[in-house]
């Protein structure tokens, strides 16, 4: 009878736990992100950051989680770790929910009333059915994510109470009472409760079995209390953890975490050793899980009132134990490895550094043309830079948006992760093609020639299309403008047919005399690199108007559009053919 008990009580923690985990998971994929992108968004206002922090951690069940995804944010430097601190203040309040609706346990009364509806007896079968038909009838993922949410809240419920169903037999088991003398404590049971809830990482669990052994009848206040403490330390464990090879405002998050806990169960430790004496008769009485509830959260919204009155003290003090060092180079993270546990936020991030690098793309082409005229060793320097810092985004984000594929993700976030792998490619040889550019630039610089003036007034016209259609392309590509993208195809037709007239115009002045063949050369690559340039721009501008489509088909829309009576294609066309004309003859 014993040992069933206690597997009883096992069995109800690890059902605690798996609801727990399940209701998480299901609702960062049902938010898809949109939970961690709101908190960036909220987190410069204390008091919506608070707000959200506790709702977050309410919604998840677990401030845990809620930290690690902060310490996620910050590591990838989309957060500054002070706005962090009010989500943390917010999430240990968050977390007192839980143990409120643990307290309604063994609620009875005559009749049928809110609350006993509200008890786990009655909510856990409601939630249970009610999940499993949304579940088992839903068509659309977020649905079916909606009805394992319920469906873990049920099974974290059932969990608690199988240990409350252990209760009776666990207290007439020998040695239980000595086991409770020694928790009787504070200091231990302190010490007791911050070990266990770093084990299993959840102080909901830890103050959820402090609640179910209240029913014993042999847990008072000088116990709870310390029990209670120790949740709170205890949960700052798996935090500790995520922070492991993270930068230095990363782990401020955590000291923020572990600060807060650990100063607020100091001094209500203190408090109650110096007044035990004065209220030795209130902390020997018996509390019920109603108690604890209460505990939870007089700790917590004290603790969080007082550090939010204290801020800038808080501040300091976490700046003192993380500093900064005037020799420290912070170590630049593209994408922390967490973001890859929430694809809604990493595809969200990976398009800020898709955006990035367009921009940086974008500016190694504009100094590549400018060094035509202006060349200086300085400028090449700079372009090379831009190449090669494309070069780094395309491997970066390339193996992470690879990584980030293989993950559970709906048909829409698969057909963003499939148009920004096709884009950071074309980004990337763009940065190539402005380094041949400027190493044209440098040809011309170092041989002290230059094209003849004819060849000049034709390479300014195609050089302004160019500058045009990297513009359209990099502008349209940023703000995921379908109807500006539209505008890339006809000027890259445009630019190739300068490209043509260009070269036949060199052609003739090489017959004239007027020209020499090794120009001839150069000019070719220069045109050459224009061209490409303008056949990647035409294919970033294709995965940008197909944004809404089911499937990325560049060849079909170019096609489509070359072939088909496409009045704005042919119209749009004739604009660009009119503006970029070249004069005269050859």
């Amino acid at each position: 009878m014993i040992l069933s008990s206690v597997l009883l009580m096992l069995a109800g923690l690890a059902f605690f736990l798996f609801g727990m985990n399940t209701m998480s998971g299901s609702l960062e994929k049902m938010a898809g992100g949109k939970l961690e992108t709101t908190l960036k968004q909220v987190t410069s206002k204390p008091l919506m950051g608070f707000l959200l922090g506790a709702g977050i951690t309410i919604a998840m069940q677990s401030s845990s989680a809620m930290t690690v995804m902060l310490v996620g944010l910050v590591n990838s430097g989309i957060m500054d770790f002070t706005q962090t601190i009010a989500a943390i203040l917010g999430s240990n309040v968050g977390t007192t929910f839980t143990a409120w609706i643990l307290s309604l346990m063994g609620v009875e009364g005559d009749g049928f009333s809110l609350i006993m509806l509200l008890s786990p007896d009655y909510l856990s079968p409601i939630a249970a059915f009610i999940g499993i038909v949304v579940f088992m009838l839903a068509k659309k993922s977020k649905h079916k994510h909606l009805g394992t949410i319920l469906l873990g809240f049920a099974i974290l419920m059932y969990g608690m109470e199988f240990m409350g169903n252990s209760v009776d037999a666990i207290k007439n088991m020998s040695g239980f009472e000595r086991f409770i003398d020694f928790m009787r404590n504070p200091f231990v049971a302190l010490i007791v409760s911050t070990l266990f809830t770093g084990v299993i990482q959840s102080s909901a669990a830890t103050v959820g079995i402090v609640q179910t052994l209240t029913l014993t009848g042999l847990i008072n206040y000088e116990m709870a209390i310390p029990l209670v403490l120790g949740a709170n330390i205890g949960t700052c464990v798996t935090a500790l953890l995520s922070s492991i090879g993270t930068n230095k405002n990363a782990k401020r998050v955590v000291v923020v975490h572990l600060y807060v806990n650990t100063v607020g169960s100091v001094i209500t430790m203190i408090l109650m050793t110096v007044l035990s004496p004065f209220i030795r008769g209130a902390l020997l009485t018996v509390v019920t899980p109603f108690a604890v509830s209460i505990i939870h959260t007089v700790f917590n919204v004290s603790i969080s009132i007082i550090m939010g009155l204290t801020y800038k003290f808080l501040v300091k003090v976490v700046m003192w134990i993380v500093p900064d060092k005037k020799d420290d180079k912070e170590k630049t993270v593209f994408l922390d490895e967490r973001l890859l546990l929430t694809p809604g936020l990493a595809i969200d991030q990976c398009k800020t550094l898709a955006n990035e690098m367009a921009e940086y793309s974008r500016q190694a082409i504009e100094k590549a043309i400018y060094s035509i005229d202006n060349y200086s060793d300085g400028l090449y320097e700079e372009i090379e830079e831009l190449e090669t810092l494309t070069d780094r985004y395309e491997d970066k984000l390339g193996t992470f948006l690879v990584r980030l594929s293989a993950k559970n993700l709906n048909s829409k976030e698969s057909h963003i992760i499939g148009r920004m792998l096709h884009t950071i490619g074309d980004l990337e040889r763009i940065g190539d093609h402005a380094e041949n550019i400027a190493t044209v630039a440098q040809e011309l610089y170092e041989k002290k020639i230059e094209f003849s003036p004819k060849a000049k007034e034709e390479i300014k016209v195609i050089t302004e299309a160019l500058v045009e259609i990297v513009e359209i392309t990099t502008k349209s590509f940023i703000h995921d403008n379908m109807e500006e993208a539209s505008f890339v195809e006809p000027l890259e037709q445009v630019i190739d047919a300068l490209r043509s007239q260009i070269q036949s115009r060199h052609i003739m002045r090489v017959q004239k005399g007027e020209c020499t063949v090794e120009l001839g050369f150069i000019l070719s690559d220069l045109l050459n690199n224009y061209e490409r340039v303008s056949d990647h721009c035409s294919n970033i501008a294709v995965y940008t108007v197909q944004l809404q489509s089911k499937k990325l088909d560049a060849h079909k829309y170019l096609r489509d559009i070359k072939t088909g009576d496409n009045e704005e294609f042919v119209s749009r066309f004739a604009e660009y053919e009119n503006k970029y004309v070249l004069k005269g003859e050859a």
